[in-house]
């Protein structure tokens, strides 16, 4: 025994004296034919200096220090004991728990459960055996008691065996629930769309840019699933800038082609209006009418929108949550694409996916689609049952982005390269966390910043954007900045996603070390978008923790959407990255995506098999390992 130790030992009371020098304590002194020991008890109860009398035989365990009269326990863990108490032959686990829940409670509750529980196998257990892996029932036992003999530094880094079986089990669950929802999905109907033999090749020839080959062969691949006759569900996804949009609108024309409208839904209005705006472009010279449908509309607008949607004279219908309220109604809706998917709740998903249920049960085609790259391990579980395109090129003529880290002391240097850069024809953006000021966050604010500059730099125009601001007001303020009338453009977060304007070459951003790598990755990605060199500041305040300078070096060093959508899931766990911890979707409880990925690979291959060959085993251990929540990964 030395110190530092943490260790249980056993032994006669020999002293026990209630001290008041320098405080009031109880000390005990513990002794064996080995030694002594000292305890002290600072707060302690009557009960404590009756129980703890000299003559008791106690059992304690706690850390071992240097005290004033040699070694030495500080408020130990004890039990009153007999010479023939026999010794645990396991360790006590410690559970986390909150104000009013004692170990002692926990521990009660686990037992019950043990004694109570079915725990036998489920699925064969060759399985398992050829992993090298325990059965169930000793995984459980082992984990909630384990012998004296385990590697505790393996359990602790959940690395056992024991942990291993566990981890291994809730990631069947999961990759048998997701591949039974993809096979079912196989099963269901849905329009089948011919290939478009004129809009496509129209429009295609009147864009004023050359489709990549990488947006070329994911129009193929869509196209092929739209002519199936079970709905599509497919994730498209690629980097901020690399054309997801005319993608998605090839897509569109091939079912509008077939008869059937399209719904596109957008997660903010100023998202949904540059789709809309963009699409309407592209698809006025085929006399296709596209609708605009947000909650800023008008009463008379957005009548006018609902009735073209409802007599289908309307192809393609971009909006809002809006989309999914009960006044729309579609004519013949065939088709439905979601942009920035994970940040619609599951509901809303599910939504806008009825409005096109006819009551034959033929359901809508879905494409959703993402600007954050999708690590692969996520891709393999939480997306395991869609079909997944990725753009990973970007379109010719996008001019690299130089990325700088900034102190907030260099303010002045920044001002100055801001106002130069306005003054000789460039537009910049200057991104602010918060609207107005905040007694809890003392962060620079849109307004504040945007009242500073205005003061500054009188001879440059500048504009504010917020997410409270009015439909029209926001509109206005866009349209200004993208003919060049604003020249500096102070904004929150509002313009993340969806903002175009291939002038904009410098980009600011305020207190970058309170936001996350993917929201860093999609702002910065508003400029760099014309032929200009641009430039993205990131001005941070110290002192930093250790995740904010995990996140600024990783932005720092690299551009590569998927490399920071990796680093993002590391630091950040999937349920922040995918947004749905608030959605309903069931996160992974003990796997870890990134360390377990061996035990993902091997699940996911084996649960082809086991659907096929034990389709009731596998509804089983789904049940087991999801409950009532499995139902919601289908959405």
């Amino acid at each position: 025994m030395k110190l530092g130790d943490y260790v249980q030992i056993e032994g006669e009371i020999y002293q026990a004296e209630v001290s008041y020098k320098p405080r009031k304590s109880l000390i005990l002194k513990l002794a064996d034919s080995s030694g002594y020991i000292f305890l002290r008890f600072i707060h302690f109860y009557p009960s404590h200096v009756a129980i703890l009398s000299e003559g008791k035989r106690v059992r304690v365990s706690g850390e071992v220090r240097h005290g004033f009269f040699g070694y030495e326990m500080v408020h130990p863990k004890f039990k009153i004991v007999s010479e023939s108490t026999p010794i645990k032959d396991t360790y006590t686990p410690v559970y986390p728990t909150t104000a009013g829940l004692t170990q002692a409670s926990i521990m009660k509750c686990i037992n019950l459960a043990l004694t109570n529980s079915d725990l036998s196998e489920i699925l064969p257990k060759k399985i398992y055996e050829e992993l090298g892996l325990p059965s169930y029932e000793l995984a459980i036992r082992h984990i909630h008691n384990p012998p004296i003999t385990c590697d505790l530094e393996q359990m602790g880094i959940r690395e056992s065996p024991e942990w291993n079986r566990l981890i291994f089990d809730e990631l069947i669950a999961q990759q048998l629930s997701m591949r039974r929802h993809y096979i079912n999905r196989k099963s269901n109907s849905a329009p089948a769309f011919k290939p478009s033999r004129s809009f496509v090749k129209r429009l295609v020839e009147n864009l004023p840019f050359k489709l990549t080959k990488a947006q070329l062969k994911v129009v193929n691949e869509i196209e092929a699933d739209l002519s199936s006759p079970f709905p599509m569900q497919r994730l498209l996804q690629g980097d901020v800038g690399s054309g997801k949009t005319i993608v998605a609108t090839i897509a569109a024309l091939q079912a509008i082609e077939n008869g059937f409208q399209v719904a596109i839904m957008a997660p903010t209005e100023i998202l949904a209006e540059q789709h809309y705006k963009k699409i309407q472009t592209w698809l006025n010279f085929l006399d296709l009418k596209t609708v605009w449908l947000s909650g800023g509309q008008n009463r008379n607008d957005r009548r006018e929108a609902n009735l073209s949607i409802e007599d289908g004279s309307a192809s393609v219908v971009v909006g809002t949550h809006a989309l999914f309220q009960e006044k729309v109604k579609f004519k013949k809706l065939g088709f439905i694409i979601v942009d920035e998917q994970h940040r619609f709740g599951v509901q809303q998903r599910l939504f806008l996916r009825q409005k096109g249920q006819n009551p034959n049960g033929i359901a809508p085609h879905q494409l959703m689609m993402s600007a954050t790259p999708i690590p692969r391990t996520l891709s393999m579980s939480y997306f395991a049952d869609l079909d997944v395109s990725v753009i990973d090129e970007l379109p010719p003529g996008r001019s690299p982005i130089t990325t700088k880290l900034v102190s907030e002391k260099r303010r002045e240097e920044i001002l100055e390269r801001v106002h130069h850069a306005c003054i000789n024809g460039e537009q910049a953006y200057w991104v602010c966390p918060l609207i107005e000021e905040s007694e809890a966050l003392q962060l620079k604010t849109a307004i504040e910043t945007f009242n500073y500059l205005q003061s500054r730099f009188t001879d440059i125009k500048i504009g504010l954007l917020h997410g409270r601001m009015k439909s029209p007001e926001k509109q206005e303020i866009m349209h200004a900045f993208k003919n060049h009338e604003i020249h500096l453009l102070v904004a929150t977060t509002v313009i993340e996603v969806g903002v175009d304007v291939p002038n904009a070459s410098l980009m600011i951003i305020e207190h970058a070390e309170r936001m996350g790598l993917s929201q860093l990755h999609q702002l910065r990605g508003r400029v760099g978008r014309g032929a200009s060199k641009s430039t993205c500041i990131l001005i941070y305040q110290n002192p930093l923790s250790e995740v904010a300078k995990q996140r600024l070096i990783t932005i720092y060093e690299s551009n590569d959407g998927f490399e920071i959508a990796k680093a993002d899931l590391s630091i950040r766990g999937p349920g922040e990255f995918l947004g749905v911890k608030q959605s309903g979707v069931p996160m992974l409880k003990i796997a870890n995506l990134e360390k377990d990925i061996q035990l993902l690979e091997a699940a996911k291959e084996i649960s082809i098999s086991l659907l096929k060959n034990y389709p009731v085993e596998s509804e089983m251990h789904i049940r087991r390992w999801l409950g009532d929540s499995e139902e919601l990964v289908k959405v």
